[in-house]
This record gives C-alpha cells, sequence and structure tokens, in this order.
C-alpha cells in the first residue's frame, strides 16, 4: 500500500515530466535548434499527456496535469511576448514575466478543463475514450482561438505543416489536424497503458495505418484535384526595412530611414508588382512631410506597375485603421483595413488601460475593417492583404471564397513582428502562413519589416526567402491559383460550426452513457421490488 508521501512524490515527477512535454508541444511548432516544425514532437508530447490522464482517476489531479502542459507549452511558444513589453515597452521585467506567465496560465484553464472533464465522464470502451479525449483537446483549441477575440498563435497542428498529416489541411484546415493528431496521440498512451496485448495494438495499427495511408497518397494526389487552375505568374518585389523597432516611430530616427528607405525603392524597383510591409510608413497621411505621399501616388499613375503598402490611416480625431493601400493606373486607390486587432496592442480591452500605461509603446485604438473586403486586382490576379497575425485566422480568410464571390488568386500578409527580436516568433509566423496556404491551395507573398519575407507557394512551400534582420528586395515569381478547397467551401459558409459540433457531441454522448448507467441499478431495485 502506498503511503501519502509516495504518493506526493509520485505526482510531482509526473507532473515535472509533464511539464517538461509541455516544452516538447512548443518546440514542435518551430524548433529552436532550427525554426523547422517537428510532427512526431507533437504527438509525442501530446502522448506523454495523454498517458497521465489515462492512468489517472483523480479529477483535480488531472486538471493540474493539463493546466502545467499548457502552460509550459505556451510560455514555450510565445514567451518573446516579453521583448515587446520589456526590450521595446519599457516594462520592469520581472513584471514582464509575470504578465507572460499569466497569460499563458489564464489559457491554459481550457487544456486543464478538458484533461479533467475527460477523466470525469470517459467510458470503457477505448475508440470512445479516444474520441472524448481528441473532441475535448479539440474543443479547447477552440476556446482558446476565438474567446475574447482569441489568441490561437501555436496551436499543434501548425507542427504538421511539413508532416504526414499536411494532406488533410485543404480538408479540414489547422484545427481538424489538431483532432487527428490527438486521436494518434490518445492511441499511443492507450497501447503503452491500457488492456491485453491484442488489444492495446489496435489503435496503435489504426494511427500507423492512417498516417501511412495520408504519407502514400502524397502532396500532389491530395492536392491536385482540388487546386483549381494556374492562372498565371506575376513578377513580385517584397520590401524588408529593416527598421529597427525602437526607432522606428522616433521623428529623428527611425521615421525618416522609413521614409527615405521606402520612397526609393518603390520608386526605382520595376517588378510589375511592389509590396511593402505594415505600416512601412509610420505615419498618418495628415503627418507625412508635404508631397510626399503624392509623389509616390504618381509612380504609379501610369505605365504597368502596382503597389501595394502598408500605412496607418485616418486621424486622430476621426479615427485611424491600419491599413494597406494598392495604387496602379487607371484607378482609384485600393484600401484594405485590417479587420481582426490584436489586444493590447491595436486596441485596450475594457479595465485594462492601466496594463498599458505601464509601457512606452505608442497603443492605441484602432478602428476594425469589415470581415468581407474586396481583392486588390492586378494583372490578372485578384490579390486579397491580411496584417499581421490575421493570417492566424483561417476562417475569417475563408470569407473571400463565399459562394458568387471573386475568389483570391493569391493571398498577400504584411507584418511587423520587429517587436518580438530576432526570436521564434519569425520561424512560428512563416509556418502559420504556410499552413493557409494549404488549406486554400492558394500562394501566400509575405512582406515583414524583419522577417521572414518570403514566397510561398499554394502547396505551402517555401520558394524563396530573405534572410531575417537584414534590408534589402526579394525579388521573384508568384503563380496565382482558382478554385476552392473543401475547407475553403465548408468554412466559408459555415465557419467554424462543423469542428465545434465534432468538439461537443463525443462530450455530450459520453455525458448521457453515464447518466445512462447510473439509472440502471436504480430502476433494476425498483423491478426487484
Amino acid at each position: 500500500m502506498r503511503t501519502d508521501g509516495a504518493v506526493s512524490r509520485n505526482f510531482f515527477v509526473l507532473a515535472a515530466i509533464v511539464a517538461l512535454a509541455g516544452l516538447g508541444q512548443a518546440a514542435s511548432i518551430a524548433s529552436p535548434w532550427d525554426g523547422q516544425p517537428q510532427w512526431w514532437l507533437q504527438i509525442a508530447s501530446l502522448a506523454v499527456l495523454a498517458v497521465c490522464v489515462q492512468r489517472e482517476s483523480s479529477v483535480r489531479r488531472a486538471f493540474a496535469f493539463g493546466w502545467l502542459f499548457a502552460t509550459a507549452w505556451l510560455c514555450g511558444t510565445f514567451w518573446w511576448l516579453f521583448i515587446s513589453m520589456h526590450t521595446y515597452g519599457g516594462m520592469a521585467a520581472p513584471l514582464a514575466a509575470v504578465a507572460v506567465l499569466a497569460l499563458a496560465a489564464a489559457l491554459s484553464l481550457y487544456y486543464a478543463l478538458a484533461c479533467a472533464a475527460f477523466v470525469r465522464v470517459a467510458g470503457a470502451a477505448w475508440w470512445m475514450r479516444a474520441g472524448l479525449f481528441a473532441s475535448l483537446w479539440l474543443l479547447a483549441e477552440l476556446l482558446r482561438g476565438h474567446w475574447f477575440t482569441g489568441f490561437p498563435w501555436g496551436a499543434g497542428g501548425y507542427a504538421h505543416v511539413d508532416g504526414p498529416l499536411a494532406p488533410l489541411a485543404p480538408l479540414v484546415g489547422v484545427y481538424g489536424i489538431d483532432f487527428v493528431g490527438a486521436l494518434l496521440s490518445f492511441a499511443i498512451a492507450f497501447a503503452l497503458v491500457r488492456g491485453p496485448r491484442a488489444t492495446r495494438a489496435l489503435p496503435v495499427a489504426l494511427g500507423v495505418l492512417l498516417v501511412a495511408a495520408l504519407q502514400f497518397t502524397g502532396d500532389d494526389a491530395t492536392l491536385d484535384a482540388q487546386d483549381g487552375r494556374n492562372t498565371g505568374t506575376l513578377q513580385v518585389a517584397l520590401l524588408q526595412g529593416n527598421i529597427p523597432q525602437d526607432e522606428k516611430f522616433q521623428p529623428g530616427t527611425g521615421v525618416p530611414l522609413a521614409l527615405a528607405w521606402y520612397a526609393a525603392r518603390l520608386g526605382s524597383t520595376d517588378a510589375p508588382l511592389v509590396i511593402a510591409p505594415e505600416t512601412a510608413l509610420p505615419l498618418l497621411p495628415r503627418a507625412l512631410p508635404e508631397g510626399y505621399w503624392r509623389g509616390i501616388q504618381s509612380q504609379f499613375a501610369s505605365g504597368q506597375r502596382a503597389a501595394l503598402i502598408g500605412v496607418p490611416l485616418g486621424s486622430v480625431e476621426d479615427g485611424y485603421s491600419n491599413s494597406v493601400v494598392g495604387l496602379r493606373a487607371g484607378a482609384p486607390d485600393y484600401r484594405y483595413d485590417k479587420h481582426h486587432l490584436v489586444p493590447f496592442g491595436e486596441f485596450v480591452p475594457s479595465l485594462f488601460r492601466w496594463f498599458t500605461n505601464l509601457m512606452n509603446i505608442p497603443l492605441g485604438d484602432f478602428a476594425r475593417g469589415a470581415a468581407s473586403q474586396a481583392p486588390f486586382e492586378w494583372q490578372g490576379q485578384r490579390l486579397m492583404p491580411n496584417i499581421c497575425y490575421e493570417d492566424l485566422f483561417g476562417e475569417e480568410i475563408a470569407v473571400h471564397f463565399a459562394d458568387g464571390k471573386p475568389a483570391p488568386t493569391v493571398l498577400v500578409n504584411v507584418s511587423n513582428i520587429g517587436w518580438f527580436g530576432n526570436s521564434i516568433a519569425i520561424d512560428q509566423h512563416l509556418h502559420i502562413s504556410r499552413m493557409r496556404s494549404l488549406e486554400f491551395a492558394r500562394p501566400m507573398l509575405r512582406a515583414t519589416n524583419t522577417g521572414a519575407t518570403a514566397i510561398i507557394d499554394h502547396r505551402g512551400e517555401v520558394l524563396q526567402l530573405l534572410p531575417r534582420h537584414t534590408r534589402g528586395v526579394l525579388m521573384g515569381e508568384v503563380q496565382g491559383r482558382s478554385g476552392r478547397t473543401a475547407y475553403a467551401a465548408w468554412a466559408s459558409r459555415f465557419g467554424l460550426w462543423p469542428l465545434w459540433a465534432l468538439a461537443l457531441v463525443p462530450l455530450l454522448l459520453s455525458l448521457f452513457m453515464q447518466v445512462a448507467l447510473r439509472a440502471r441499478p436504480s430502476a433494476a431495485t425498483t423491478s426487484r421490488r
């Protein structure tokens, strides 16, 4: 019989193992040694948590395991928020560290509740337990990605952008991959801890067969049936100004440097399309030097050159937006306004003004753009911009693929994540864009301030990439695509509701069966009487 001390020691050992596994989950999104995703590590690290939860009978300890795993995972994923708050925001280092930990700990409650619910309602059949674990994990990911505007950075599915589950992206999207990855993790865990040898071999065999089948079909077989036709090629120039973030909004240093460098490159680059990153011009139009904006407009008022330029629009009095302006001959200026704003970066949530006042960062309340906006049409292509972390929300990009609308042929992301230094955030964001390319079978052009400035094809492959934290111009060619993937078709119509249903149905079924099982003894007792 184990003593209370032995039980406590065992719990703390398992808790340490679970926390290390959470750090492995973080590394799987973009490994710290080479910046590449590690799909096998995502499944293996989640399997460690699944083993501990399956062996657990205490709801409280299962809650603790889920919370420790997710807190370590999320801290290891977006630790670079510390850089923006401390290095560039001037917040005291201890307070910035506590803020990152507090955010991770709060978001981890979703996963803690998922693990606790699993222990509370899981049945005996392995296939029901597997479905429940995967659906609860999916539910936690969906909640993190959508409540309070959502912060889904580092979702487990992004680890599979190069893995054997990648062909699922144009069918079910990153959250669907999340669900399948959780199923495979549970199958491995189940084989390690439950049932006779013949029984526990079954889920592993099914998992291996699924991975092998997807690998056998390959990207070509899965995507070619869905990605439509080639809509032609377009020569592009992507600008990476590498304006130091601590000087970017300083009128005596970063502002004149940005205005001079981008004006020179916009004028001298002869590609048919030039793209400058988010807030490449860091001033509202009214604050730009006299004649500066008219001079840039005049360069694209004739001929066969066009530009997409990141610039804030509006005024302090009337409101302003984080925008992209498109310039081309024979047409009025194009405008895209960012729809999904960043909490604390582009708007301040209620009751949190005190927190933002602790940082020396020019934060403001931006106006929100419409959910559905027209693409920028140029030389036979329809280019759909998104700004910074908007490309985290595939279901919002899917709106542009609705029936009866001219679907984009090329996706364009303009970003400035210089706030986070030369960190793993650059690699993570690149893989997020690659996942969007897989989901919609569309190329993605990325123009950023510090990286990763890249050309990604419609299969999620990086064709060209500028070195990070360098100043330069990436010249290349993009091939547009038409048609709709299965994911684009259903997500444009229903959003993510089918995945919400997939997450909730196994939970409701398990709850129903629990109630039914509890009612049986009562019914049998009544009949004997």
